[in-house]
């Protein structure tokens, strides 16, 4: 299998009425997991790395980008690259610049915690360039909460996407998809999160490109299987496999408290974090209604 390019993902899956998944990537314990995942799901799937995640990997976004590409290349499911949340103005222009050497296909310009308009003007201008290096690119509109710094929760007043803002912004910066705030937040371990599936449905009817939904790690399975079906067609999912790849290394220690070799333990943990994939791979796709807790048995 070749490389994929997630425009071609996202694209197919609009035409089938289903959602990408895309998977965050710390170690490369987790894009070998989300590769093994997927093939067995028999599912595609984006390889994400995110700007925390660069940061994590001494600020360079080549070597764990490269390996993701590498991966993909040798996988048998179509696999992408893809950078999530940058949001340094440097990173971001340097991401561009070495995202074809790179094997990446699309970066998340977020810009979201800017005011209306400063977040339009910057995404504007990045889209331009990274349109130009062959990019797709994604944006947010709202704040989905959760991360880092964060000042305000998802459901605090003003966060929610608004759909006449969401048609506009898309049209004026030109971009592939964007990421829009409708309960979901970042970083939950529990899977209570409230999404409001209206709001989903009048954001699909408004916006003309693909809408994503980021913190899905919190939402319950059916809510998430209803949204896809509403209108989302990419689905963030991390700390799920965060969870599943601590759980499996805490476990593996314990049982074995004078272990030496990561090997083993980093094991336990691409299983656990692959066994995840499955279930969400698996759960998105069911031709059946699922069940409020099938799938992601620890998750976001």
């Amino acid at each position: 299998m070749t490389l994929a390019a997630t425009a071609d993902l996202v694209t197919s899956a609009v035409s089938a009425g289903t959602a990408v998944l895309a998977f965050n990537v710390v170690t490369i314990e987790h894009a070998e997991a989300i590769a093994d995942g997927a093939e067995r799901a028999g599912i595609s799937a984006l390889l994400q790395i995110s700007e925390n995640t660069v940061g994590f990997h001494g600020s360079r976004i080549a070597p764990l980008a490269k390996a993701c590409a590498q991966i993909a290349t040798h996988s048998t499911a179509p696999l992408a690259v893809h950078l999530d949340h940058f949001q340094d103005i440097a990173l971001i222009a340097e991401a561009i610049e070495m995202a074809a050497d790179l094997g990446v296909s699309s970066i998340m310009i977020d810009a979201a915690a800017l005011a209306y308009q400063d977040n339009l003007d910057r995404t504007r201008a990045f889209t331009d360039d990274a349109h130009a290096a062959g990019l797709w690119v994604e944006a947010e509109l709202g704040e989905v909460g959760g991360k880092a710094g964060d000042t305000r929760g998802a459901h605090a007043p003003g966060v929610r996407t608004d759909p006449q803002e969401a048609a506009a912004f898309a049209e004026s910066t030109g971009v592939d998809a964007l990421a829009v705030a409708v309960g979901s937040t970042h970083a939950m371990t529990t899977r209570d999160a409230d999404l409001d599936h209206a709001l989903i449905a009048k954001l699909a009817a408004a916006v003309s490109i693909p809408l994503v939904l980021h913190g899905s790690s919190g939402v319950p399975a059916d809510a998430l299987r209803r949204a896809v079906d509403t209108g989302i067609r990419k689905v963030n999912i991390g700390t799920a496999l965060n969870l599943a790849y601590t759980s499996a290394v805490r476990e593996s220690l314990t049982a074995d408290p004078a272990a030496t070799d990561p090997r083993t333990y980093l094991a336990a943990a691409r299983k656990a974090v692959a066994d995840t994939v499955v279930d969400v791979g698996r759960a998105i796709a069911a031709p059946e209604p699922i069940r409020a807790d099938a799938g992601m048995s620890e998750s976001r």
